[in-house]
């Protein structure tokens, strides 16, 4: 990598914000130069912590960095991540990249006709632990893969007022759901139908279960909640010579490749952090790509399709999207 310092400017000072913030200015690769926030109290702490410069005007704070990091509530993720691609500058935008499918899909076009870098936010496959699972999974080592358990059971509810706030498009799918819908998609491509029956209180999902059929049959479920007084958070992958096991699902520091009898032939460690989510991100900027190679466009607005899919299934309309019935063009999905 470079041995230049990657300047970003950070929209959204946020707990995740924070977290973020302060591992990778903890290094000498990452710099924060400038940091956006509706409140400018919030701004001005965030900025006076992490030697940056607050703004309220994000266009000007865009311009004064090599990249954007839009880390704010998912209802403007589509906004902000607009506005810094129509100034030219590349963005990673968390998780999910937008609320709908469309939008997803709109931001990757105005990436492409831009010819500027996007990518989403998705800390998991910048990682090695998971890049290790597939490589195990591509190459057959847990044999011909027979059954997959796939938890993510947390209680998180209370770790952001937005995870509970239905004008922020909060609830359990678009939040954590779209770590194993993305997980399984990595493994084992887009699947051809989705079935999806969920726990809706005070206009969220709390609680999910979603099943993946793909084209041959083979049928996956993930169980999800951040409610769960008892947590459980894992992949399991079955195979007819072994298993793989890993979690967190979404931030494991660990892999294991086990024989019939559950005894460790191989263990992989590395962290899952945010470090190499953005070391990895800006090695691709500077290369000058404009498409990520860990966490490429068509898996993002794929997976997006699928959440489209189970909330138009279990019925949860956003108050500012009356009327939606999920993405149209996703074929083949509904029951």
């Amino acid at each position: 990598m470079s041995s230049q310092v990657f300047s970003w400017c950070f929209i959204g000072t946020g707990t995740l914000a924070k977290q973020v913030a302060a591992e990778i200015t903890a290094t000498d690769r990452h710099r924060i130069v400038s940091v956006v926030s509706r409140r400018k109290e919030a701004a001005e702490e965030f900025a006076a912590r992490f030697g940056a410069e607050a703004s309220q005007d994000p266009r000007r704070a865009m311009e004064k960095a090599d990249a954007v990091y839009v880390v704010t509530p998912h209802t403007t993720h589509y906004p902000y991540a607009k506005m810094a691609l129509e100034l030219g500058k590349p963005v990673l935008c968390e998780k999910p990249m937008t609320v709908r499918a469309a939008e997803t899909k709109e931001l990757f076009a105005l990436a492409a006709e831009k010819k500027v870098y996007l990518a989403e936010a998705m800390w998991t496959w910048f990682a090695p632990p998971a890049r290790k699972v597939k490589a195990w999974v591509d190459e057959g080592r847990a044999g011909r893969i027979e059954r997959v358990e796939t938890v993510m059971l947390a209680n998180v509810i209370h770790y952001a007022p937005r995870l509970t706030d239905p004008k922020l498009a909060g609830g359990a799918i678009l939040d954590s759901g779209v770590y194993p819908i993305t997980y399984l998609y990595r493994l084992f491509g887009k699947p051809s139908q989705v079935r999806c029956s969920g726990r809706i209180e005070g206009g969220v999902d709390l609680g999910d279960e979603i099943d993946l059929i793909w084209a041959d049959g083979t049928e996956r479920r993930i169980d999800l909640a951040i409610d769960a007084p008892d947590g459980r958070n894992e992949i399991r992958i079955v195979g007819s010579e072994g298993e793989i096991v890993t979690g967190p699902i979404n931030c494991a520091n660990y892999a294991e490749l086990r024989g019939k009898d559950r005894s460790v032939i191989e263990r992989f460690e590395a962290a899952t952090t945010m470090l190499n989510e953005f070391d990895r991100v800006s090695e691709e900027i500077r290369a000058g790509r404009t498409e990520s190679a860990f966490v490429p466009p068509r898996a993002t607005m794929d997976v997006m399709e699928i959440m489209d899919e189970c909330r138009r299934q279990i019925g949860l309309v956003y108050p500012f999207e009356t009327g939606f019935a999920g993405d149209q063009e996703t074929a083949g999905n509904k029951p």
